[in-house]
């Protein structure tokens, strides 16, 4: 399935890093990927035509700082995303060193958590994971944050334009021991929250509708209790129109949970694919457009793997050069950085030892597609939203990303391989707040982007 390319990140010298986010981090329409560094710089690969070069300034590369989770979103409603890169100087518990929450100023990058106002507002306990969410439904996000030992976080913006932490507020500052988090509508209308945690069960917080969550893990039994969660992806296996999950658990057997009609979750996971592993981030994409997607487990120090989900099932697929039987995977992301309609993968490495990062295509294909790209009224990708294709023959569904599980983000697009015979009906869009739209009869091999108005 994949082809080797890190020959095009122009300089990669083996580092500690983690984390992956994709965004469009200079404004120019073109995505790029920012990748924490632990006791090293925090990097923006960009594509420059030839190969991919990072352009991250010295604020941004923040290299004294020990970087782990990020996520962007839009968080005061100007149509930018902020990046949120969580530092985590301890295992568990108080850190030294804050996170930091960069936002775009006339003058370059500008810490939020370093303004005086904000400083109460410091997130000092070891976290793994964020992600976005637009609670309120009016196109600005917060930032929900999966700690460790501590309250989970939710920072917004108050009516001053101060950080707060909104958790207590929403129903989301449990504590536990936090490991990853992914936001979507999973079993409500709106943007719910699952996040997966270790030495203790996983959480579903449903979304009431008015700002607030309700937790429901345990009675929808895909809390998962005796597992130690890492990496989750969310897809909609069976077609069926509802969100199925991917839970990718550390050394212990991972599961594929099926959502049928009534809302009961089944386990329906093939011994090949619950085989435990040391699993980190889990990717669920359409890497060569056949119309099928791929289910890839970045593993540290031993080989990843690659699953195909087909009508019939789940079957494993050679994974080709992204084996890596001695990575040091500590995260992945996923996103069309050349703008071919190709996805790309890009893996970081660290941890327990220094490695370069390493880029993955698919071989080329004559294989159709078509991007889909919902905007906020504010022109800031609208993470969380839904989008639906409507074929000739079957209807599948995205999520566009908010936060992929463990440390990461994907691109914020949904992204559908169509095959060599691609027969498309219309798109149907849903965005955070429950608004909806219809494209009709797009062409496909293009990219869309659709506002919300």
């Amino acid at each position: 399935m994949f082809i080797n390319r890190s020959d095009l990140i122009r300089s990669n010298p083996p580092r500690l890093h983690y984390g992956i986010a994709i965004s469009d981090i200079d404004g120019d329409g073109i995505f790029e990927a920012v990748i924490t560094g632990f006791g090293g710089p925090n990097r923006v690969l960009k594509w420059d035509g030839r190969g991919l070069q990072d352009i991250a300034d010295g604020t941004m590369a923040d290299a004294d700082r020990q970087a782990i989770g990020v996520a962007a979103g839009d968080l005061d409603g100007d149509g930018r995303e902020e990046i949120y890169i969580l530092n985590t100087d301890t295992f568990a518990g108080q850190k030294r060193l804050a996170d930091r929450l960069f936002v775009r100023g006339d003058d370059g990058w500008v810490d939020l958590f370093a303004i005086p106002d904000n400083r109460a507002a410091l997130n000092l306990t070891a976290g793994r994971s964020v992600a976005v969410i637009d609670r309120k439904g009016n196109g600005t996000y917060g930032f929900f944050v999966a700690n460790y030992g501590g309250p989970m976080r939710l920072y917004e913006l108050d009516e001053d334009g101060r950080l707060e932490d909104n958790a207590p507020l929403a129903g989301l500052d449990h504590i536990t021991g936090g490991r990853s988090a992914a936001a979507l509508p999973i079993v409500s209308d709106r943007v719910d929250i699952y996040a997966g945690n270790e030495n203790g069960p996983n959480f579903l917080f449903r979304n009431n509708g008015d700002g607030t969550f309700t937790e429901v893990a345990s009675h929808l039994d895909i809390d998962d209790p005796e597992e130690h969660a890492r990496g989750i992806a969310f897809l909609d296996l069976d077609q069926d129109g509802r969100f199925d999950l991917v839970l990718g658990n550390w050394e212990g057997p991972h599961r594929l949970y099926r959502q049928d009609s009534s809302g009961l979750w089944r386990n329906v996971a093939t011994p090949a694919f619950a085989a435990p592993s040391r699993v980190r981030t889990v990717v669920a994409a359409d890497f060569d457009n056949d119309g099928y997607d791929e289910i890839f487990f970045n593993n540290i120090g031993e080989p990843n793997r690659l699953f195909r989900a087909l009508e019939g099932g789940i079957i494993q697929i050679p994974i080709g050069d992204a084996l890596e039987p001695q990575g040091l995977g500590t995260g992945a992301a996923v996103g069309d950085l050349d703008r071919d309609g190709r996805l790309e993968l890009l893996v970081a490495h660290g941890e327990s030892g220094m490695q370069p990062l390493s880029f993955y295509q698919a071989a080329r294909n004559e294989n159709a597609w078509l991007r889909i790209m919902p905007l906020t009224e504010n022109g800031a990708p609208a993470r969380g939203a839904v989008v639906t294709l409507v074929e000739e023959h079957r209807t599948r569904r995205r999520a566009i990303d908010a936060g992929s599980g463990y440390l990461c983000q994907m691109e914020p697009v949904a992204h559908f391989g169509l095959g060599r015979d691609p027969r498309i009906v219309r798109v149907e869009i849903t965005w955070p707040d429950g608004a909806s739209g219809v494209i009709e009869s797009p062409a496909p091999n293009q990219l869309l982007r659709a506002q919300r108005v």
